[in-house]
């Protein structure tokens, strides 16, 4: 069903000395601003191109990404797909995710090929749009997940793959990018793709700014496509956390709150947030840290549709805009991946109650967005995030 397909693609020649780890970085929206000037002090950094506007447009950064052509710093691949391996650690747990790097065509959500898995923010997509428009290079791919790659694929993508690059990031998790460039194993590869969805787990404003830049160059080919690394859903390694929530809201009473809590939902006490955490362990939806140091867990009614019975979605609906007056522009929400750095940040900063939940399955997510539905904004965060500046997909 989804064309996914080999490419020629432009990747590091390391000069000077250099090493991989002065080329890549993590993707442009989660980069700190202090981050940011370190990356781009290196002179062959992705950044320099991904966020290296000037007055909104990048000609200055195609500039430069021309110029590493010209000078042998990225060098031009036949057709071929490549293998990105992660290794981590997870809870003490270690696990090895495995994706393959390719081309995958841009095809509106309602064709139900690519399908989207949570709202996304109505930001401005602009930006993205102008860095197609100046460089015609993809330099970051999303992350898609398929539905299956069977085990004697995987074998062989395994035995066919040639390492080129690998590094370790600050956060301990391990990148090797290796290429695949074996005929049958890449006619292997685009095979077993076609009968299948992806589902996007991480990158859905790329994928559908990259939908709106192919139709801006309908008669190009090579612009009907998105720079993308899938991810079978039965890869052992697959990895979810929940992104949890911390709130600061207007007209707010503890007292109030936590007794009208107590008229939509079944109430827990808990001393302490470890006590939450067991009763989350045992069946809870979700738990409430209090500003006053009191937790919480919440068990609300079982329901027939999945969407309904989704932890982020019952806190979005019955919570935030039930009881918290978020309609109303009463409450301020910021996110947190981690469960211990959001009950740290509770002890630190001027939080009123954060709302803590547990990670989803990715059979979940699947069956929510196979039903035509989506999670709430930030339902997800699939760990580790997919690193730039391994290969780059030139349009032109």
């Amino acid at each position: 069903m989804v064309r996914f397909r080999p490419f020629p693609g432009y990747r590091p020649v390391l000069l000077d000395g250099e090493s991989i780890e002065e080329r890549v970085s993590p993707p442009y929206d989660v980069i700190s601003d202090d981050e940011l000037s370190r990356l781009k002090s290196r002179p062959r950094n992705v950044t320099r191109i991904t966020l290296g506007p000037v007055d909104g447009r990048y000609h200055a950064a195609r500039e430069e990404l021309d110029s590493w052509i010209e000078e042998g710093a990225l060098a031009r691949d036949e057709e071929c797909f490549y293998l990105y391996e992660q290794s981590f650690s997870d809870g003490g747990q270690g696990h090895v995710r495995s994706g393959i790097v390719g081309i995958l065509g841009t095809e509106p959500y309602s064709s139900g090929k690519v399908i989207p898995h949570e709202e996304t923010f109505p930001k401005v997509k602009e930006d993205r749009l102008n860095l197609l428009r100046d460089t015609e290079t993809h330099c970051e791919s999303i992350f898609g997940i398929s539905e299956q790659l069977d085990e004697k694929m995987q074998e062989r993508i395994s035995k066919q793959a040639r390492l080129l690059f690998e590094t370790v990031d600050a956060d301990g998790v391990r990148h090797r990018f290796s290429v695949i460039d074996d005929e049958e194993t890449v006619e292997g590869i685009a095979s077993a793709m076609e009968g299948q969805r992806v589902l996007i787990a991480d990158g859905h404003h790329r994928f559908e700014v990259a939908c709106s830049y192919g139709q801006e160059n309908p008669g190009q080919e090579s612009k009907q496509y998105v720079l993308a690394t899938l991810v079978p859903s039965n890869d052992p390694g697959l990895v979810v956390w929940p992104t949890h929530r911390l709130l600061r809201c207007q007209d707010y009473r503890e007292e109030e709150f936590v007794e009208s809590l107590r008229n939509e939902f079944e109430v827990i006490d808990c001393p302490d947030t470890d006590d939450m955490d067991y009763h989350l362990g045992q069946g809870a939806d979700m738990g409430i840290i209090l500003r006053s140091g009191e937790a919480l867990a919440l068990f609300s009614p079982e329901e027939d549709d999945p969407l309904l019975s989704l932890d982020t979605f019952i806190a979005q609906e019955r919570i935030l805009k039930g009881l918290l007056g978020y309609y109303e522009g009463k409450v301020q929400v910021s996110f947190e991946a981690r469960a211990e750095a959001a009950k740290d940040r509770m002890k630190r900063e001027d939080h009123d109650l954060a709302i803590v939940f547990k990670p989803p399955s990715i059979e979940k997510v699947w069956e929510i967005s196979r039903a035509g539905k989506r999670m709430p904004k930030k339902s997800t965060y699939f760990y580790p995030k997919i690193w730039s500046g391994f290969v780059y997909y030139r349009m032109d």
